[in-house]
C-alpha cells in the first residue's frame, strides 16, 4: 500500500470569477473611501485657510467694530471672585465672557479667538489669576489684560467694558478693540451721541473723534 499526499481539487472557474469580482469591488470601494477622505480633508483645510485669511484681513465681523455706542445690558445679578460668565454682547451673535478675578477686578472680553475665531474658554486653575484659553490651537490670553501670552493669536482679545452697580449687578456698557483701552473704546463709541456720559468719562468731542480716527487708521 502506498501513501500519497492528497491532491487539491481542480479549480472551479466560477469560484475564480466570483473572487475576481469581489476583489474588484473591494478595490473600487477603497478608492472611493480614499477619494472621499481626501475631499473632506481638502474641504476642511480650505475652510480654515479661508477663515484665517478673512479674519486677518478684517472681512469677518470683529467684536467691538461698531462706531455707535451699544445699549447697556445687565448680564448678571452678581459675579463672585473666581467666577466666570458666558454671555452675548453687544449683539446676539457676539460671544463674550466675564470673569471676576480673586482681588475683585471685573474683566470682560470677546470670547472669539483672534486667530481663527474659535471659542475662548476661562480656565480658573491656570496660573495665579486663571487664563483665557483657545483649545483649537493652544492660544492663551492674560485674564487681566486680554493680551496674548502663548500660541498663534496675532493680537489680544477685544474688551467688553463692565461696571458693577451698588446692588451688585453687573452690566456691559460698551466694547473696545484689540489694543484699545476701555476708556478709548467708550470715547470712540460715544462720540457726540451721549455727551453727558462722555463728559463723565472725560471724553470731549474732539478726543472722541481723535481716538476714532487714530484707531481707524490702525485697522
Amino acid at each position: 500500500m502506498s501513501v500519497t499526499d492528497p491532491q487539491p481539487p481542480a479549480p472551479d472557474p466560477r469560484a475564480d470569477a466570483a473572487q475576481e469580482a469581489l476583489h474588484d469591488r473591494i478595490a473600487a470601494d477603497s478608492l472611493t473611501t480614499r477619494r472621499d477622505y481626501l475631499r473632506i480633508v481638502a474641504t476642511v483645510s480650505g475652510g480654515l485657510a479661508v477663515g484665517g485669511v478673512a479674519v486677518a484681513s478684517g472681512i469677518l465681523h470683529r467684536h467691538g467694530d461698531s462706531e455707535g455706542a451699544p445699549e447697556a445690558k445687565r448680564i448678571a445679578d452678581q459675579l463672585l471672585p473666581g467666577e466666570s460668565l458666558a454671555f452675548r454682547y453687544p449683539g446676539s451673535e457676539d460671544r463674550a465672557v466675564a470673569v471676576r478675578l480673586e482681588d475683585g477686578t471685573l474683566a470682560g472680553y470677546s470670547a472669539v479667538c483672534t486667530h481663527l475665531a474659535c471659542a475662548v474658554l476661562w480656565r480658573k486653575d491656570r496660573g495665579s489669576e486663571g487664563e483665557l484659553y483657545c483649545p483649537c490651537h493652544e492660544g492663551v490670553f492674560d485674564a487681566r489684560t486680554g493680551e496674548v501670552t502663548a500660541g498663534p493669536p496675532p493680537r489680544g482679545l477685544p474688551k467688553v467694558v463692565l461696571v458693577e452697580e451698588t446692588d451688585g449687578s453687573v452690566w456691559a456698557i460698551g466694547t473696545a478693540r484689540s489694543g484699545e483701552s476701555a476708556r478709548e473704546g467708550l470715547c470712540r463709541q460715544l462720540g457726540d451721541d451721549r455727551p453727558e456720559l462722555a463728559d463723565r468719562l472725560g471724553c470731549s468731542g474732539a478726543s472722541a473723534r481723535g481716538a476714532a480716527g487714530e484707531r481707524s487708521e490702525r485697522t
